[in-house]
């Protein structure tokens, strides 16, 4: 629990800073950098890579090596912090508008957390949740993203198997238990409510590392930096750029480690429609006596 505490209070502090950084014209991956070495100044370390996606991509964009591409006049921006502490992992999301008009659409997202909050309790059903999440973004005339979903904590593991829907699902019999730790982050929409891939992959995680498939040298070295440095988290291709000067190279590698499925890889979410996407996020910690949200100040 004091592990959950100490990286949740890193990503609350960091998230609150992060705040005053996105503004016209800066660089995304000056924003990503920022937080990522503040959380290790903070005495954390990253749980995955800076997210920071903008109006209609809802998740899992962090700029690539080289990028240039900077924050928009107006736009919506997502910023998606995670922090372990000995991996154990506080999960939390802001959004940023530039732009007063989508003010609502960050007051419906921002209210179904609040919510969602009073629903989790020990025993309490994950289906209770979504069905807060959803009437609270639909009563404000927006939608919620359904195959977006909440999820469960474990130690080096973000998403340890377990659903939190953003609607009502019949189908979700899952119950918020003690010990355990969960993320809840609602998303709305002014589009359709639903997110497909995009081409973009700036992230992988490792997930079968003890398959014996026939590797080059270096293959079995960048495959060997990842075991070591970030076990099974999520990690950005910028972060191996010490590892090999080729880029093109190197993201070839990405690519042919995860078709032999040593690695997973996640593609940036776009909302269907291309309608404008806020996210905001918490975690909760499950203890015999109730409920601690650790991703506050």
């Amino acid at each position: 629990m004091q592990k959950y505490i100490e990286a949740g209070r890193i990503a609350a502090r960091v998230r609150e800073e992060v705040n005053r950084l996105v503004k016209p014209g800066v660089r995304l991956i000056e924003i990503c950098e920022f937080v990522e070495k503040r959380i290790e100044e903070l005495g954390g370390k990253p749980a995955f890579p800076c997210n920071i996606s903008i109006n209609d991509i809802a998740a899992h964009y962090t700029p690539l090596i080289g990028d240039e591409n900077t924050v928009p006049e107006g736009s919506v921006v997502k910023v998606d912090v995670g922090v372990h502490v000995d991996g154990y992992i506080a999960d939390t999301a802001i959004t940023i508008s530039l732009d007063p008009k989508w003010d609502p659409l960050l007051e419906a997202v921002r209210e179904a957390l609040e919510k969602a909050l009073e629903s989790v309790k020990p025993g309490a059903r994950f289906a209770e949740t979504g069905r807060v999440i959803g009437d609270t973004i639909r009563r404000y005339g927006f939608k919620p993203i359904v195959n977006l979903s909440g999820h469960s904590l474990a130690r080096y593991r973000v998403h340890a198997g377990e659903s939190i829907p953003n609607t009502y699902d019949l189908f979700s019999r899952g119950k918020y238990q003690a010990g355990k730790a969960y993320a809840i982050e609602p998303f709305g929409t002014t589009g359709e409510g639903l997110v497909y891939e995009g081409d973009i992959v700036g992230i992988y995680s490792l997930i079968r590392p003890n398959l014996k498939r026939r590797l080059d040298e270096k293959q079995k070295r960048i495959l060997n930096t990842i075991r070591e440095r970030y076990h099974t988290l999520p990690f950005a291709e910028r972060w191996l750029r010490d590892s090999l000067e080729d880029v093109d190279e190197l993201r070839r590698i990405l690519r042919k480690l995860t078709r032999m499925g040593y690695l997973a890889k996640y593609p940036i979410l776009v909302e269907r429609r291309r309608g404008i996407v806020a996210q905001f996020e918490h975690t909760v910690v499950i203890t015999n006596d109730g409920e601690v949200i650790v991703t506050t100040l």
